[in-house]
């Protein structure tokens, strides 16, 4: 039996599932984060190991029996970063076929197969891919904390502390993100608080999304203005990518993908409303499985073609 090996890569931690030949799921483990840009290569690849062990384990199997890899990774769209985890799976998987694909590719194949959509992805960043009948595909974010970024839990974190600040210079309204922040993260005052943002704001931002969530839920005005934000700009790349298909007017799903969503009723509400605006026959809804799965699929396919062409090259 030929088994393949998915994973689904991003800032805050690794997702790894064992298919087999029938395209179940037999195994499935977790890891750290996983995005080199972020974390560095060094912890990237200690994740993806760390998932695959714990995928292994799960499955009751052992790494040779894998036919086909699939990484599907946050940050891989830069080919250095690509060329480095395929010499890492060319190690750690010598037998397989392997394949390093961006995190978002890998969602789409997980959300719609090979027709047409669009996934939103928003975790510790955010990118909206699409795919139109014709097999185009565009996208739109994806570019890092530093330049974009919209709507994710690390740009939603990143205003929240920023919404504390303006409370503490008195040039903003009073927040109860003020004492909820530093509560969560167990630093006794603000230049705590400071010293870890600037040691790993990765390891920060992201954390503070659900408490950003939850003022929101209480009518804390900052929050409610964050989130407001948040929607527009998730909202705003989805609709790039729909009308540079030139899908507006075309049925479609839009699959919603990452942390972010599912946990604010106000930021999930307003993102479907400006999407509908938009796009006037899209059906959205959540991603059902973990993308690991299509990394997994993808795998499978790739390593099926190897085995025929070198059939036929026999």
């Amino acid at each position: 039996m030929r088994y393949s090996l998915g994973f689904d890569g991003g800032g805050t931690k690794t997702e790894c599932v064992v298919l087999d030949s029938g395209g179940r799921v037999i195994g499935e483990g977790r890891g750290g984060p996983s995005n080199p840009l972020r974390c560095g290569f060094d912890v990237a690849f200690a994740s993806l190991r760390q998932a695959a062990v714990e995928a292994f384990k799960s499955a009751a199997m052992h790494s040779s029996n894998i036919r086909g890899v699939c990484v599907g990774l946050a940050g891989a769209g830069r080919k250095n970063v690509a060329r480095r985890v395929m010499v890492f799976l060319a190690q750690e998987f010598p037998q397989a076929t392997a394949q390093v694909l961006t995190d978002f590719e890998i969602a789409l194949e997980t959300a719609v197969g090979s027709g047409p959509g669009v996934v939103l992805i928003a975790g510790t960043g955010s990118v909206a891919y699409g795919r139109n009948a014709a097999g185009e595909t565009a996208r739109a974010g994806g570019y890092g904390p530093w330049v974009g970024d919209e709507g994710s839990a690390f740009e939603i974190g990143r205003r929240a502390v920023a919404a504390v600040a303006r409370t503490r210079d008195q040039d903003g309204p009073i927040t109860s993100l003020a004492t909820l922040i530093p509560a969560a993260l167990d630093c006794p005052d603000w230049d705590e608080l400071m010293l870890r943002v600037m040691k790993n704001p990765d390891d920060v931002f992201p954390a503070l999304f659900s408490l950003v969530a939850q003022a929101g839920e209480a009518d804390d005005s900052a929050a409610k203005e964050i989130l407001f934000t948040s929607a527009i700009g998730l909202g705003s790349l989805a609709l790039n990518v729909v009308n540079r298909l030139g899908m507006k007017e075309q049925e479609f799903r839009l699959v919603k993908c990452g942390g972010v969503f599912g946990h604010s009723r106000m930021l999930d509400g307003l993102l479907d409303s400006v999407i509908a605006s938009g796009a006037l026959r899209v059906k959205v809804s959540r991603i059902e499985m973990s993308p690991a799965v299509g990394a997994a699929r993808i795998a499978a396919r790739v390593a099926e073609s190897s085995v025929q062409a070198s059939s036929h090259g026999a």
